[in-house]
């Protein structure tokens, strides 16, 4: 037996304790871990409802005074007493009076003290609960705020700013509008923000985020504009038949529209219906700002959106990733919706942990699980740990003629000779994609043959132009288009890809004012024969040049949408090049005849394993029965939730 002396004695014990303290330190014991969800412990019929006016310390409406914004809050009652400062949900929106959010056009309601007793949507009812305040910003010229509209310029964005600065103890508030007494949030809340908010009101929170204003944790736009021209025009070729001074004047309330006329002559003079760019859209184009972007970013959007199209997240997202910024992201089938009315408990479910996660630094795991949802076909989804999907390729493809004149193939050798086609404004994409093996006078149709392989498009695409016009204007479109049958969510319907039930569902806490229940929806569905997948457009000239020279050749690179979209084996990519796109751009003067030279015309697609993958779809063997090729990694189908290789 050894003789024990102290250090043999010492050496095991002094081991075993720096054993016991490194456990603790790095392995979290059940009794020590921290939450992983905010529970509804809070009285939701109790809570503290007031209304604050944050000065935005500009003078938009001219009056002399700054401009205050109507800022109202909803927060518990009982923080102080459990010791804790709480963080904030905000939407700031012009929409609150004029016009209503969500899918039953909700608004502000108030009491006799100008309380707020209905906050629209379920924000405030669901998460006030569970520990967090919920601040609805009227914009500056809308509803009870000072100011003027400038359509996502100056003004509106530090109307959420400013709110911001003043929940972090940056900034001046007042009980009043025209008061001097001050309101100050530093005593229940600890300043970190989180914006929320669909279309104009997830705008404003990407052009906040795009200040890299200091307690903004993170941002939720759903179906975002992430620059003004973008919304007004593609490439020079207007995409609307009036002006964001026709926004202002729709969402500014009364008295704001009769002192704001200098302000709205202003957007008239710095937004020529030219597609010319100006001052006034460097102002409000928040891509080139990304990098000073610090709160995470969790992106939704319709890929079928035709209101807010997806060339604004694509090209958000993108600059956002050369940053390094944090980013979630949910592609769904439909339009303009928002996500509680397409994927409800799915998406209570993931915001509820999105926000534990990023303002109350819960470690409950969604920064671990794959970047993106895919909805592949009506309510069903798919997931890739990282979006666009490592492996994916810009591939250029290339049109070709074909048997017959407008009718050509699509593929990856350069091809030659000319397709002619006349603009005809009464025709639309689906016009040209219902007629796409037929010879007809208003577009030019390339295809694939059927795809022995799926293939996967994932990011945004890019089709270079080479065109020669008869007259001085000429506009382009730019489609591809996934031809095969297959069941979508009807996104062309009224709805755009939803039915509004009249069942309803709970989300939270409700008072007499303020319901937190909403009628449920279910998926509006189409049996088609092809899929528009993307587009885009441009003016020939471009952003309002020079007249065209008719008999001269231009050449135009057309941004097209971003997706994500398998096109299956068995179907046939195809694109289209043509005039105007009815309805969805307004059509030039005249009515050009354009001619392609195909040589100098391709399109560079985003394809999932590159050129590759669409040489093996197009001309190799098929791929084994009940297996999907995404990746160049083959995975078994299943019928709802599909992990794909990224």
């Amino acid at each position: 037996m050894p003789i024990r002396t102290r250090f043999t004695i010492w050496r095991p014990l002094a081991t075993a304790a720096t054993a016991a303290l490194m456990a603790t330190l790095l392995t979290p014991a059940t009794a020590q871990a921290g939450p992983r969800t905010s529970e509804p412990v809070y009285s939701y019929d109790a809570a503290i409802r007031e209304a604050v006016w944050v000065d935005t310390g500009l003078d938009g409406d001219a009056d002399g005074r700054t401009d205050r914004v109507a800022v109202d809050i909803v927060r518990p009652s009982e923080p102080a007493g459990r010791g804790r400062k709480i963080p904030v949900i905000m939407d700031a929106s012009p929409y609150y009076s004029c016009c209503g959010r969500g899918n039953e056009s909700q608004k502000k309601t108030y009491d006799a003290d100008g309380d707020v007793v209905q906050m629209p949507l379920f924000y405030d009812n669901y998460f006030v609960p569970r520990g967090y305040a919920f601040v609805g910003v009227d914009l500056a010229g809308t509803n009870r705020s000072d100011g003027c509209v400038d359509v996502g310029g100056r003004s509106d964005v530090q109307s959420a700013k400013a709110v911001v600065d003043w929940l972090n103890g940056r900034g001046k508030a007042y009980t009043t509008r025209t008061g001097t007494t001050r309101a100050k949030a530093t005593s229940w809340t600890n300043g970190k923000t989180g914006m929320i908010g669909k279309s104009y009101d997830g705008t404003i929170a990407n052009g906040v985020a795009a200040t890299g204003v200091e307690g903004l944790e993170t941002i939720v736009p759903i179906g975002a504009i992430s620059s003004w021209y973008d919304y007004y025009f593609a490439q020079g070729a207007p995409l609307f038949d009036s002006g964001p001074d026709w926004l202002s004047n729709y969402v500014e309330s009364p008295d704001a529209r009769a002192r704001c006329a200098a302000v709205q002559q202003k957007i008239v003079d710095g937004a020529p219906r030219t597609g010319a760019w100006t001052p006034l859209w460097s102002e409000r184009n928040y891509v080139p700002d990304a990098d000073q972007v610090e709160a995470s970013v969790f992106v939704i959007h319709g890929m079928q959106d035709l209101n807010v199209r997806t060339k604004h997240f694509g090209q958000w997202w993108d600059a956002l990733a050369r940053n390094g910024v944090e980013r979630k992201i949910w592609l769904s089938q439909v339009g303009h919706v928002d996500p509680f009315d397409f994927r409800r408990a799915e998406w209570v479910n993931t915001l509820h942990r999105w926000f534990d996660h990023e303002l109350l630094g819960y470690d409950n795991g969604i920064d671990d699980e794959p970047m993106a949802d895919i909805e592949r076909h009506p309510d069903q989804w798919a997931t890739s740990h990282v979006w666009p999907p490592r492996g994916t390729e810009k591939t250029t493809l290339r049109p070709a003629e074909g048997a017959q004149e407008g009718v050509g193939v699509l593929g990856l050798n350069r091809g030659t000779g000319t397709e002619t086609f006349t603009d005809d404004p009464a025709h639309d994409e689906t016009d040209w994609a219902a007629r796409i093996d037929q010879s007809t006078p208003d577009k030019a149709g390339f295809t694939t043959g059927p795809l022995t392989r799926d293939l996967r498009l994932s990011g945004s695409s890019k089709v270079t132009v080479t065109a020669t016009p008869t007259t001085s204007t000429a506009h382009l479109s730019a489609v591809l288009v996934d031809l095969g049958p297959d069941t979508i969510r009807d996104y062309a319907a009224a709805g755009e890809g939803i039915t509004t039930l009249t069942e309803r569902t709970c989300w939270g806490a409700s008072t007499t004012g303020d319901s937190a229940c909403f009628k449920e929806t279910a998926a509006k569905t189409a049996n088609v024969d092809y899929t528009i997948l993307s587009r885009g457009w441009a003016d020939l000239a471009s952003f309002g040049g020079a007249p065209l020279t008719p008999g001269k050749p231009y050449t135009v690179t057309l941004d097209l949408a971003a997706t994500d979209h398998v096109v299956p084996a068995g179907h046939r990519l195809a694109l289209i090049v043509a005039g105007t796109d009815k309805d969805l751009i307004e059509p030039p003067s005249t009515k050009p005849t354009l001619t392609l030279d195909l040589s100098r015309t391709s399109a560079k697609v985003p394809l999932v394993g590159g050129a590759d993958a669409f040489r093996k779809a197009t001309s190799g063997a098929a791929a084994a029965p009940g297996e999907a090729v995404l990746d160049g990694v083959r995975e078994p189908r299943t019928a709802q939730r599909v992990p794909e290789a990224s």
